[in-house]
């Protein structure tokens, strides 16, 4: 079995974090490719090392002195160095990073974090050091060139049997450093998977697996032990974030499962990601999220059914505001589109003042200050009832459903409240297909 193993920032935070990687890496031979993040916070105020590389960058394009910030970096590096008692002279590189900064890119600078992390965790596991930049190949639209990569891959495999690489960043054809958004290091990890045919993706991070609900609003919720790629964008899209989103698809086709593994409680089960399983879920959900911060937009005429494109000219209005669409629920003469309050901000009276004067509704209202509950589960298609009961459950408690929307893919029901609903909502949803069901 061939496992490839990713280590976020909170993982590789500290010495005392690298000798857990160093007891789970040791515990199974099938783990034989390893990449690291940037070192990450060790308690709530310290800085990312990324985001000290950002601020490192900023310094330099401002012409501002940096070397207090060039410090605290060195430091870092150099107390999980010391305290290892490491050997590899990352010292001149580093030193070099700060010496030749105006004649850096920003995406080399901020690499650098994950790059001298994967050194260290090389020497300190004993495995060979390969840089992204010699593997993961970007095209000029800074998409990944899979042909290029897959081969770069097969040349490193055939030296090494195992080894460590740095996650975030890669290399156009013509060798310039270029990295993912932030928290790309899960795409690295899932490239080596897909490139690899590897059996399991093991990405492991500060907290075991998903869970169903908020644990902030609901107490000790079940944890998720399996769960497919399509219900973990939909949770995802409404805050369940653990796993950056875009790694899931170069696994996805390969239907390669993501393990969610905890460095601080390897002996937790955590949570299996993977399309097509044989697992049978154990209630009629798998989870339950949401945001507030969401507004409504209705729109009214008479006989709009019979109007050709009217809803595309309301839409390109709101293109050409830039605002993104959450969810359009309609009627035949109406239909009321869902935005973010935050991407109108002081534009809402001048969009709403251009769709009055070129479309001419009949009325057009706003209503602010929804939030948004979205209840997951593949298996809610195949269990007659599904809807009636969240909405009964909602009614029961005296919840008012401003707004439904259900996916094509009938996995997902999305359901707008009040925003002093928001928490309520979440509690009364978990009650009615988790602790319920629990009794049967």
């Amino acid at each position: 079995m061939l496992k490839i193993t990713k280590f976020g920032g909170s993982s590789v935070a500290d010495a005392r974090q690298f000798r857990k990687i160093k007891k789970i890496i040791e515990a199974d031979p099938d783990r034989k490719y390893v990449v690291v993040s940037a070192p990450g916070r060790r308690f709530s105020s310290d800085p990312k090392l990324t985001d000290l590389l950002y601020l490192l960058d900023a310094h330099r394009q401002y012409h501002v002195d940096a070397s207090n910030v060039f410090q605290s970096i060195k430091e870092r590096f150099m107390e999980i160095k010391t305290e290892l008692d490491l050997k590899p002279p990352i010292e001149k590189e580093r030193d070099a990073l700060y010496t030749n900064l105006n004649q850096l890119s920003q995406a080399e600078i901020v690499s650098r974090g994950e790059y001298f992390c994967a050194k260290l965790m090389a020497e300190y596991l004993g495995f060979p050091f390969v840089d992204a930049k010699d593997v993961i190949r970007f095209r000029l639209d800074k998409t990944i060139d899979w042909d290029a990569t897959r081969a770069k891959l097969e040349t490193k495999t055939a030296q090494f049997s195992n080894f460590v690489m740095p996650g975030f960043y890669g290399a156009t054809s013509h060798d310039q450093i270029q990295v993912f958004s932030r928290g790309g290091g899960d795409i690295s990890g899932s490239i080596l998977a897909q490139c690899l045919d590897a059996d399991v993706y093991e990405n492991w991070t500060d907290v075991s697996g998903f869970l169903m609900a908020d644990p902030t609003i609901v107490e000790n919720p079940e944890p998720i032990t399996h769960i497919t790629y399509s219900e973990l964008r939909e949770l995802s899209y409404m805050g369940a974030s653990v796993l950056h989103e875009e790694a899931i698809f170069p696994v996805k086709e390969k239907n390669i499962p993501i393990h969610i593994l905890n460095t601080n409680r390897p002996q937790d089960f955590g949570t299996i990601i993977q399309e097509r399983t044989k697992y049978k879920a154990p209630y009629s959900i798998t989870g339950i999220a949401g945001k507030t911060g969401f507004m409504s937009i209705y729109i009214y005429k008479k006989h709009m059914s019979n109007e050709v494109g009217y809803m595309r000219k309301v839409l390109s209005i709101l293109e050409d505001y830039n605002v993104s669409i959450e969810h359009i629920p309609s009627g035949i003469d109406s239909f009321t589109i869902v935005i973010q309050e935050k991407d109108i901000e002081d534009r809402l009276y001048e969009m709403l003042a251009r769709i009055k004067k070129e479309l001419k509704p009949a009325e057009i209202r706003t209503q602010d200050k929804i939030a948004l509950i979205s209840t997951v589960g593949k298996s809610m298609s195949a269990r007659p009832g599904t809807s009636g009961k969240l909405f009964g459950a909602l009614g029961q408690n005296d919840i008012n459903i401003l707004m439904i929307a259900q996916g094509s893919d009938e996995i997902n029901i999305t359901v707008g409240v009040s925003e002093e609903d928001f928490k309520k909502t979440i509690h009364v949803i978990y009650d009615t297909f988790v602790q319920e069901e629990e009794l049967l």
